[in-house]
């Protein structure tokens, strides 16, 4: 499968074991979407292990999880969140009050409320882009191709560069039950365990 291309239910498969912790990935999302300070659609997490002077780090971008179980949804007031025909979660910014309520319902922190509109926001893999014929600005920036276009037929996913993996060969950022879409390659048990919401409450 060619980098650009998009297939069916086409998400993002993240491989930790190439990712530099460099974090143009967030750098780039700031520049295109130019959240408030301090929110965050997509946020590169560092958990360490070991004492000095043996310590390791795993490095891991953490956005939006695309639930298929998106607890957002349903929290609601208004019915602006929805899932598009590719299951990307997305959020009608015309139908949002602001209410907050899928704010607290997201476990992963994924999603804000801009100050300047009062309205929910959060990563929708670059819709924007996507719809220009583009990449995902994290996709784009990523100077080690570790975050990448998969192509998912229902079942199981075949990505372009992770050796065929699929769904079941890694470790979900998993909270709640909620089946993310998204894939990491590499994530340890542990650190999943550790990572924090992308943003505070």
């Amino acid at each position: 499968m060619n980098k650009n291309q998009t297939v069916g239910r086409y998400l993002m498969a993240i491989d930790l074991l190439s990712c530099s912790g460099c974090h143009a990935c967030a750098v780039a999302c700031k520049a295109q979407h130019r959240p408030p300070d301090r929110t965050f659609r997509l946020r590169v997490q560092t958990v360490e292990y070991g004492a000095y002077p043996n310590v390791t780090r795993q490095f891991v971008p953490t956005l939006c999880q695309h639930c298929e179980d998106a607890p957002c949804i349903p929290a609601c007031p208004t019915a602006a969140i929805g899932q598009n025909d590719s299951g990307i979660v997305t959020i009608d910014g015309e139908a949002c009050v602001g209410s907050g309520a899928c704010v607290s319902a997201c476990p992963y922190g994924a999603i804000y409320i801009d100050e300047e509109t009062q309205t929910a926001n959060k990563c929708d893999l670059c819709q924007d882009r996507v719809g220009e014929g583009e990449l995902p600005a994290c996709v784009a920036t990523c100077p080690t191709d570790a975050i990448r276009w998969i192509a998912n037929d229902g079942n199981a996913a075949t990505d372009n560069g992770l050796n065929g993996k699929t769904r079941a060969d890694g470790v979900n950022w998993e909270l709640a039950s909620t089946r993310p879409r998204l894939q990491y390659k590499g994530l340890k048990a542990e650190t999943a365990r550790r990572l924090s919401r992308i943003n505070a409450q």
